[in-house]
Order: C-alpha cells, then structure tokens, then sequence
C-alpha cells in the first residue's frame, strides 16, 4: 500500500516542480579509473529516479552479473543515486536488498525523536496538552522548517551503509566510478557530484523538495534530481560511456480516466514535469545504447513495503534485452563481480584517533558532549554507541540535524560529528486544545498558545510562557536553567496568575460552582536521570480568592497557602498518547505550612504506576493511583478529584472530591487501519475506585465499578477519543475528548 505520508509529500514537491527552470550541467565528471583493457567499449549505467520502485534497479544489475556485463561507470538520480552509490561503494547485490529492506521506510520519513532518547525534560512537554509540532517565531513573523522532514534518520541510515568508503574524496576513486545528480534549488541547474562525502552526495539527489529540506553543498541548497534530470544519460555519456544502458522506473504517466482527485492531479503534474527531462534524455540514446523500462504496474513511487516484489520486475526487464546484452558481455560471467570485490573496501570499523564537534548552534560543546557514552580512543568506531548517543543529541529538540562523517587530519582517522541548529529556532510557538464533553453534562474547553524559547544560554537554559482560555484562565511563566556536572541538575522558577471553575455535584447533578483565582510563585531544583527519570524539591505560594458563581450565594474567601513539594517520576513509555510498551510512575509529596504562609497545615502524598504491554496490534495497559491526606485537611484547591473517561467512565469529570483517592484501571485497545498518519484504535477499560472524606471510608465494598468503550484517533492535536461510559449505579455517558485521559 502507498505510504500516504509520501503521496502527501508528492503533491506539495509539485508546486515547486512549476517554478523549475531550464536545465544546464554546471559540474564536469573526470575519467573512469577502472581497467578497461582490450577493445571492449566502455559501458556506463544510468539509474533513474523512481522512489521505491528504483528497486527494480537492482534485479537488472543483478543480470548483468550473470552475463558478465563490465560496468565502467554509473550516474544515478534519486533512488537510482541510493542503488548505483551503494553498487559503486562496493556492496553487494545481497546487501543492498538486504539494506534497503531492513530500513523502516515509514520511520526515516519522520524526523521525530524515538520517544525513549528524548530527554526528561523534554518528555515533560507531553504533560500537557500542547501541539507537539512547533513553528518558529522570531521578531513578531512566523518560521517555517525548509522541508516537512529533516533527513536526521535517513542521513544516518546511508552514513552508515557508505561508512566503508566515507574517506574516498574523489568518486572515480570508488570500485566503479560513479555521480550523483541532483538539483540546484535556487535555479532548476543539474548539478553533477562527482567528490566529497558519498552519503552527502546521494542524499542530496534523494531529497525531495519540500518533503525533506535541501541538502547543502558547496553553499548551493540541493534537492532531488529528478527535477532536473531523473534519467541522467548524458552524465554517463560524460564519464566516458561508450554504451549507455539506461534503466527507466519513472512512474508512467495517468490516463485522463485515472484522475479523479486533487492527489492524483498533483501526481501527474509531477510525472509530467519530470517526464520532459526524461524523454531529453531518451531522445540522446543511439543504436548502440540499451533502454530497459521494467514493467512496475501499480508499485507507486512510495510502496516502500512492495521492495521484492519491484527486483524480479527488474531482473524480468533485463532479461527481455538478453539478446542486445550479451553483445557487449566480457568473455567470462562474473568477472564484473570479481573486479568489484578486488577493489571493495575492508568492512572492519577504522581505529578512531580523535573526535571534532562541529557546534552550529548556541549550545555549548560540553552540553552536547554530555549526551554522549565516551567513545574510546584508539579503538574501531563503534557505531552502535555513537548513534546512540546522536539520537540523545536530536533528541534535545534544538536541532535540525545531527550526522557524523569519518575525517582525515595528518594522517589520523577521526569522527566529526556536525549538529546543526534548527534554522526556524530557536523560539517557538506552541498551540494546543484540550475538550472535556459529556453529552447531558458538563463542556470543559481549554485553548493554549504558548512560546517557547529554547537554548536562551550556552547552558540549554528555556523560558516558557503559556496562555490558557477557556473554563480556565491563566498565564504562566516557567524558566528551567541546567547545570553542574553533565548539565543534569537544573533549577526551575515558575510564576503563574489564573482562574479555574469547581462544580459540586450530588447524585450526578451539578449543584454549584465556585470560581479561584490565584497567584502562585514556585521555585525548585531537581536532578535528571538519564532520559527515564527526575526528581525535584521546591517551594510554592498561593494567593488568591473563592467566589461562589453557580449555588447559595457567599462572601468572597481569601486564602494563602505555602508548601514544599518533592516530586519523583520515572518515564520509560514509548508514547504518551496510546503507549504499547514501558511503564510510567510518579510519586509527590506535599507539605502545606503556615511557618510558609499558609493558613492551614496539611500534608498529602500521590502516587501512582501505569504499564503497557503488547502484541501485534493488541495492547493492555494497566494502572493504579493512590492519593491521601495523611495529615491536617486539605483545602478546596487541593482537593483529589476523580469522574470521567477513564477515570470512573459513566460519571461527570471531577464529579468526585475527597481528602483521598483511589483508582485501578485496566484498558485493552487494538490499532485498527494502516493510515500512518493517523493511528487508530479501538478498545475497552475497566475500572474501579472512589474518593473518600475520610480514611475510616476508604474500603472496596464503597468503591465504585466502571467501564468503557471508546474509539481513538492519534492525531496531530493530541488523542481524540469518542466514548461511552457507564458506572456503578446507572450512570452512563457519551463522551467527546481531545487530550490525554490515560
């Protein structure tokens, strides 16, 4: 099935193929280095763009072989450039489809972060309901990324697969001579590459323009190929070709009775803009060249997930061209083979000797290099280590890319690790809602923006300011400044002004709400640990007043509280919104004192555990929650509340309020569909809990039994869930929710 992210990424690269200006060469190819003894004619490949179904690619090279066809060069564009670069590396067929089928197609086209490297901090982010994609925004406009994705998984999918010749400078040098074509941005040129790194190189022929940014080199801003020359014949006519066999995988063109969309016509704007330098470049072919155009039907260019079925497709082409082929075969089949793998690289990791960081942001070296495990000197590169420990680096959200490349400097073997700021950072906009429906009951509507302003300091230091409307009203202001060793520790003042609504309700009927406002001021300090876990100790003071607005009119309260906090959390979930795997558990005390300016004394303890658990595309997930005051009484503002989707469904949210709580609830869903974008599940919970007054009440023969069915989508505003609930007693709801319940 075409991945709908691609086909979304095709429509939006066909208006910038518009604006596509007229195609000239502005880099020359040398001579191919390879032997080409006797009067054998040089044979030179030219691999066509075609994404997955450039596949095909390697079932036709794979005839060569067997006849003992000689490559003497190979140009290649887009995935062509993928095939022919890894070809000419010196891979073998076998590592390339193995290669190209290990690689998680759907995952490398989306930059963001595993959840399980990104930073504490940064997982705290999911704690609210804010919009995880951000936009730039700087001096009063907003920022764009250059493109939808970045290129930060890919990059490191084919730095790792070139690694063998990632110190080969010059591409004639390669076991077979090869290039890259690819696209100047700014004018539409062909720009041949020919020298420099061979994973920069392919994928700036890879990029496809607006779904991932441009690839920089030189200076010049580089995208996909295909926009200029997606067959690249003359290139291979350039490097010395005598013959030119030419593979074409480009999509065919529709017929007027195949489109029927919007998505169809981008796609064939796009064919067809692409097609015009394909057929210039058919039009150079001679009598004595080979066209081989695999027969792909209905493989789109984004069914990465129909890999083997485009290579026999390819093998099949080749062999309809048996006859022409043998022609200019070498008297031996797998001669080819044998000079490759004379010429092949040694697939042992070099001995690293130092490691340079290129710092292209306001970060501190040291805070990045805090995110990595210590590579060892003087021993073969562990690449598993280092990866690991640049996923650490993205995964801080401050930049667009982080990539390695082996280096050379006097005579020693290194490591350059380049980390490239965000280039729509480093301040940002947030957006987010959060909905609360019951048909029949309350409505309880939020909408935030927020502004984020990341690595404000050397140190990573951040300042958030939020502003909520909606049942609650507030504006909040949070710094968080790491420091000490390995940038661990942090201090974090936050002030924040606001109101919030509280409804009683007897017998499930609302019978009055009182509105607080409030100023508080907090500030504590807090260690990190690891990506899994934090702890934090602090202060706060609350001022404010309580205003009966619904119920028994009564006279303003004032009130004060001042407490100190401690919080403890551990978070190994491999997504917040609809976990399937790892565990998330919280433990908070808090102690109200009036020798803090409280005007009452109380102290309560939270805590609470929740894990999931799957397999194929059925997940539990089960989780207890415990809260008490275990001494004084808890004002209103401090009150534990419970009701709600998941949280006793069939009841009102926060329908219940005691001095203590208790909850256990277990929820069985299954993903539904393929639609990457929007995952979707269907499921069911369990439930049983209550809140209680007094400790004497808290028993399970009082504690109340519920249950749900409910719908989720993952969508890019949060969770959205509709559900039916029902409860203990006969309370039954229809719920609506955007926002996190689990």
């Amino acid at each position: 099935m075409c991945s709908p992210r691609f086909r979304r990424w095709l429509s939006v690269t066909t208006i910038l193929l518009f604006v596509v200006s007229p195609i000239t060469v502005l880099a020359d190819c040398g001579p191919t280095t390879q032997d080409n003894s006797g009067s054998r004619p040089r044979v030179g490949l030219a691999l066509s763009g075609g994404g997955a179904r450039g596949a095909a690619h390697i079932g036709v090279i794979r005839v060569l072989l067997e006849e003992g066809v000689a490559i003497d060069c190979i140009a290649g564009t887009s995935m062509g450039a993928i095939v022919g670069g890894l070809y000419a590396s010196g891979m073998t067929l076998e590592e390339i489809e193995q290669a190209l089928t290990d690689i998680d197609w759907d995952d490398v086209f989306v930059d963001s972060t595993n959840r399980a490297d990104k930073t504490f901090r940064r997982k705290r982010d999911d704690d609210d309901f804010l919009i995880k994609k951000r936009v730039g925004f700087s001096g009063g406009k907003i920022k764009l990324p250059l493109g939808v994705v970045q290129g930060q998984k890919i990059d490191l999918a084919i730095a790792k697969l070139t690694l063998p010749v990632a110190l080969v400078d010059d591409f004639d040098e390669l076991p077979i001579p090869y290039r890259a074509v690819a696209t100047y941005i700014a004018t539409g040129e062909q720009i041949v590459l020919g020298s420099g790194d061979l994973a920069t190189a392919i994928l700036a022929s890879f990029s496809i323009p607006a779904a991932m940014v441009p690839v920089l080199i030189d200076g010049r801003m580089l995208v996909d190929g295909g926009i200029a020359a997606n067959l690249p014949i003359s290139v291979v006519r350039e490097m010395g070709a005598e013959i030119v066999i030419a593979v074409d995988i480009s999509t065919p063109l529709k017929s007027q009775d195949e489109i029927g969309s919007v998505l169809s016509i981008a796609e064939q704007l796009s064919g067809l803009l692409t097609r015009r330098n394909t057929e210039a470049e058919l039009a150079t072919l001679t009598e004595s060249d080979i066209l081989i155009s695999p027969k792909l039907g209905d493989i789109s260019a984004g069914d990465f997930d129909r890999i083997n079925e485009a290579i026999p497709i390819g093998r099949a082409a080749a062999l309809e061209n048996l006859d022409r082929l043998r022609k200019i075969s070498l008297s031996s089949p797998g001669d080819q083979e044998i000079l490759v793998a004379k010429m092949k690289p040694g697939t042992s990791q070099p001995l690293i000797e130092f490691i340079r960081w290129n710092n292209q942001s306001r970060l501190s070296n040291e805070f990045i290099v805090s995110r990595v495990d210590e590579i060892e000197l003087g021993q073969p590169l562990d690449t598993e280590k280092l990866e690991s420990g640049i996923a650490r680096i993205y995964g801080t959200e401050v930049f667009q890319k982080v990539s390695f490349r082996l280096i050379e400097d006097d005579g020693q073997t290194g490591v350059e690790v380049t980390a490239v700021e965000r280039s729509w950072g480093p301040k940002y906009l947030q957006f987010g809602l959060n909905i609360a429906s019951m048909a029949g009951g309350d409505n309880l509507i939020n909408a935030s923006i927020s502004h984020l302003s990341t690595a404000i300091n050397p140190s990573g230091g951040e300042w958030r300011n939020t502003v909520t409307l909606g049942n609650e009203i507030s504006f909040s202001s949070a710094f968080h400044q790491p420091f000490g060793r390995n940038y661990r520790y942090f201090v974090a003042p936050k002030l924040s002004i606001g109101s919030t609504d509280f409804t009683a309700y007897e017998s499930g009927n609302a019978i009055g709400t009182i509105s607080v406002f409030s100023a508080i001021g907090e500030l504590a300090v807090g260690r990190e640990f690891g990506n899994w876990g934090g702890l934090q100790v602090g202060a706060r003071y609350l001022t404010g007043e309580r205003d009966v607005r619904v119920g028994e009119p009564t006279p303003h309260e004032n009130f004060e509280l001042g407490e100190a906090f401690l919080d403890f959390a551990i978070d190994r979930l491999d997504n917040r919104n609809f976990p399937r795997h790892g565990t998330f558990g919280a433990v908070s005390w808090i102690g109200a004192r009036e020798s803090l300016g409280s005007d009452v004394s109380f102290d309560q303890l939270r805590a609470g555990i929740s894990a999931a658990n799957s397999w194929g595309r059925n997940t539990l997930l089960a989780g207890i929650r415990y809260g008490t005051t275990f001494s004084g009484r808890a004002p209103l503002e401090r009150l534990f509340r419970l009701g709600g989707f998941f949280n006793l469904s069939g009841l009102n949210p926060d329908e219940l309020t005691g001095q203590h709580l208790g909850i256990a609830n277990l929820a069985y869903y299954r993903r539904v569909g393929d639609i990457a974008l929007l995952p979707t599940y269907i499921g069911a919970t369990i439930e049983l809990g209550n809140a209680w007054q007094d400790r004497s009440d808290i028993s399970l023969d009082n504690s109340i039994f519920a249950g749900s069915a409910f719908i989720g989508v993952d969508t890019f505003i949060g969770p959205v869930y509709t559900a039916i609930g029902m409860a203990e007693g006969g309370q039954r709801a229809l719920y609506f929710y955007v926002g996190r319940t689990f």
